[in-house]
């Protein structure tokens, strides 16, 4: 394990069930600060990841430290106190309230409520389009506009590590664009840690630091992103294109 790791993954076994596990004796680092790019095709095991890592599904095998803490035995709730946030596929956004809702329901828990209207404020000035539409029901946002808000409402609980899952899933190429953008702006001003699960490669390994590729639940290789972008021969054998 780095001396500098924020998350340790070691020998990480995880599934559903009485099948087959889906992830099998998976490892990686991840730096504070830094953005790891999860990538591989469908059905390699990123979706599985992410939810072993936010708690919603407990491996069965390995070590799996935050900030040298075992995460295996806690509960999502208390892996968000930690400073762990997951942004589920599909953005995870109350279509029922509105953005102003969301974005205070995600410092609910917070004991410090100054600080947790704070960080509602600071996500306003972050993302221009949902101050505009801050009374806006969540089923009346476009898709980079729910973007942004699951994002935000992730953001108000101060995570120091942000777990996200397919993030440009049915976006338009623009919004898809504006959401790295974001993610760099937030690795370079607020050393957040970023893991982003993604099936657009090109995208993902543009702002990523790191680069892990996952081929039917294991670990296939973990190389600096520029590598896999620049690399063409490395891009054809572990990721096809």
């Amino acid at each position: 394990m780095s001396a500098v790791s924020l998350l340790s993954v070691r020998d990480l076994v995880a599934g559903y069930g009485n099948a087959a596990p889906v992830l099998r004796s998976v490892s990686f680092d991840i730096e504070p600060g830094s953005i790891t790019a999860v990538v591989g095709a469908n059905g390699a095991g990123k979706t599985t990841l992410m939810r072993a890592l936010s708690g919603l599904i407990r491996p069965t095998a390995g070590a799996l430290l935050f900030d040298g803490v075992d995460l295996r035995k806690m509960p999502v709730e208390r892996r968000v106190r930690y400073g762990l946030a997951h942004v589920p596929q599909g953005h995870g956004v109350v279509a029922e309230l509105t953005v102003d809702e969301n974005l205070r329901l995600g410092g609910l828990w917070r004991r410090d409520r100054a600080d947790a209207r704070r960080a509602v404020a600071e996500v306003y000035d972050m993302f221009e389009p949902l101050a505009r539409r801050r009374r806006h029901a969540g089923h009346q946002l476009s898709g980079g506009e729910r973007q942004l808000l699951a994002l935000g409402r992730a953001l108000v609980g101060r995570p120091r590590l942000l777990l996200l899952d397919e993030p440009s899933l049915g976006l338009a190429p623009k919004a898809v664009t504006q959401t790295l953008a974001l993610l760099r702006r937030l690795r370079d001003e607020s050393a957040v840690a970023v893991v982003l699960a993604e099936q657009s490669l090109h995208g993902a390994l543009s702002v990523a630091d790191q680069g892990v590729v996952l081929s039917l639940g294991q670990v296939a290789l973990a190389a600096p992103a520029t590598s896999l972008r620049d690399d063409a021969q490395l891009r054809r054998l572990y990721l096809g294109f």
